[in-house]
């Protein structure tokens, strides 16, 4: 029997296509058999112990321009569904982590994915902390004295917000740059959080490595080339996706990472390497499954159904 896949997500009418790793596993989902629901967090209730989402049922289809049709709104209790797939993007704020706490109420008994609990536990600039050796000299800080030490001593760094996303608030300040107290001042107005500053690492300018994991395992990997005079690689900042394969270090970080993915529960992720360094681990809504699959010919959405239902024992 099929699955009942409800998936909270971004607006089904804006996603891209040709680019959209959550659309993908959806026509997956379909592919093996099981039906989709589609709902915003917006649409997200708990009420006397009762999670339910407001949404409507879904098909897709790779049609441009029609690639959805969905049902009649209506209201699903979701503990009655198999798997939620938590696929918004970030950022990383009290929202998300308030659909976590959510879905926490319904998780394992309907499974989440990814784990909320550990969605919540692992802040993607954050959680590389956990895996010693692995970062470029980091530091992680509201203190501006400490901010200028650090830049003394590394000279070129990278500033960016502690939970930013898709490339966003991201500075390279070199050595001569007379901008640093300004931007910390603007970083304070806008935030309430530390920054995060990072020694500029000059390999990025060769790319900044996609890795994406699957139940703990490497699938597929793609580069993300920064363009002419851009310090940031992300797709959504203009980097350029190149067909790429794992080098040895990194593959020495994905066994690293792994059995701690696997054990918390963090079935896909997508992990930032640039050069030697594991520079992020994104476990929220990692993208990249349709630039992997057009460069190597795989369909590792696949092998995301395949852990999922082998967690369910549907395997």
């Amino acid at each position: 029997m099929g699955l009942f896949v409800a998936v909270q997500m971004d607006p089904i009418e804006l996603v891209n296509i040709d680019g959209d790793s959550t659309f993908v596993m959806g026509l997956a989902a379909q592919e093996r058999g099981h039906r989709l629901f589609h709902y915003h967090t917006s649409r997200l209730t708990f009420r006397d112990g009762k999670v339910t989402a407001r949404g409507h049922a879904m098909t897709l289809r790779r049609e441009r321009g029609n690639h959805f049709s969905l049902g009649e709104p209506e209201v699903i209790d979701l503990a009655k569904a198999d798997v939620v797939l938590m696929r918004q993007d970030p950022p990383f704020d009290m929202s998300y982590i308030t659909a976590t706490h959510i879905l926490e109420h319904i998780h394992p008994k309907t499974l989440v994915v990814n784990d909320p609990v550990e969605v919540r536990n692992a802040p993607e600039k954050l959680f590389v902390a956990k895996f010693d050796g692995l970062m470029p000299p980091t530091l992680i800080t509201s203190d501006k004295a400490e901010i200028l030490a650090f830049r003394a001593e590394h000279k070129d760094i990278i500033v960016k917000p502690l939970y930013g996303n898709g490339g966003a608030g991201v500075f390279h300040i070199t050595p001569n740059d007379e901008n640093l107290g300004s931007l910390l001042e603007m970083f304070t107005q806008l935030y309430r959080e530390p920054v995060i500053v990072q020694r500029y690492l000059p390999e990025v300018r060769q790319g900044d490595k996609r890795i994406i994991l699957i139940d703990g395992e490497p699938v597929g990997a793609i580069n993300r080339v920064p363009q002419a005079g851009e310090a940031r690689s992300n797709m959504h900042a203009g980097g350029k996706p190149m067909r790429s394969e794992l080098t040895r270090r990194e593959r020495e970080i994905c066994t690293i990472l792994g059995p701690e993915l696997k054990q918390r529960g963090l079935i896909f992720v997508g992990i930032d390497v640039i050069g030697d360094y594991l520079t992020e681990i994104n476990v929220t809504s990692p993208t990249g499954l349709q630039e992997i699959a057009r460069f190597d010919g795989t369909r590792p959405e696949m092998k995301i159904w395949d852990a999922i239902e082998t967690r369910l024992g549907r395997a």
